[in-house]
């Protein structure tokens, strides 16, 4: 049986890829907890710098896989604690940068959002059909969307269930940046490889103080702010930064 979940090594950056073809990489519970352990592994592993994360060249995800919880009642899925497989994604402190192409579906659009920076094919789409089903995004959705779209058109698409074409996920401020179709994959693993000849602790910090101060009044996340960069000049990486600066070189930080 093939892999579920494929992981590459490109340098500094991890390459994670779906791989359920014949079920539209519909994200079954086997496959949620190799993305989870795959994950936490990285965010242990001070070589990895980057994650990406990826469908292939056709399709990113087409949502959880609603033959696993057909029959299922409330009490038989509050016992699975998704919110626990789904916390290390949203807990990594490596920049994670999701590359969509084809359909990012109800589970499948909400891992792209767990994601820090979210790279689709220009014919993408993306949707939260589970109204449809009776039920609702399970998976932060009815949180994330507003949050990166507004209230309004958030509640356009989670109570109709009808697809956002990628242009217009752009426009809203779902995507972060469109690429020719089939290229999504190749471009997220070059700008990962960006961010990965950053130095380490300036990354993790900015990706620390945006995610925590987002939840915060202006007042507190300038304080948060204002400590990180204040202990940013301590570290080696800081002076390397100002040396080559000044120096007229390439800088090589160390995570310092």
């Amino acid at each position: 049986m093939a892999e579920e979940l494929i992981q590459e090594r490109h340098d500094a950056v991890l390459l994670l890829r779906l791989n359920r073809p014949e079920a539209l990489n519909a994200l079954n519970i086997p496959l949620r907890r190799a993305l989870a352990a795959a994950i936490s592994a990285a965010a242990d592993d001070p070589d990895v710098r980057a994650i990406v994360v990826s469908g292939g060249s056709k399709i990113f995800a087409a949502g959880g896989d609603i033959k696993e919880f057909a029959d299922h009642d409330a009490p038989q899925i509050m016992a699975l604690e998704l919110q626990r497989i789904w916390a290390p994604i949203a807990a990594c402190p490596r920049p994670i940068i999701a590359a969509v192409e084809g359909l990012a579906l109800g589970g499948g659009a909400e891992l792209a959002m767990h994601c820090d920076i979210i790279l689709a094919a220009e014919d993408a789409q993306f949707a939260f059909p589970e109204v449809r089903l009776g039920i609702l995004p399970g998976a932060g959705g009815t949180q994330r969307l507003p949050r990166a779209v507004g209230k309004f058109r958030a509640m356009r698409y989670l109570l109709t269930g009808d697809r956002i074409p990628a242009s217009l996920a752009a426009e809203m401020g779902l995507v972060s940046e469109l690429t020719p179709s089939g290229q999504a994959e190749a471009a997220a693993l070059a700008l990962a490889q960006k961010i990965a000849r950053m130095p380490p602790l300036a990354v993790r910090q900015i990706k620390e103080v945006v995610l925590q101060g987002a939840d915060c009044a202006l007042p507190a996340a300038l304080v948060l702010e204002r400590n990180a960069h204040n202990i940013l000049f301590s570290t080696e990486d800081r002076k390397e930064g100002v040396d080559a600066f000044i120096e007229k070189r390439k800088p090589l930080y160390r995570g310092l």
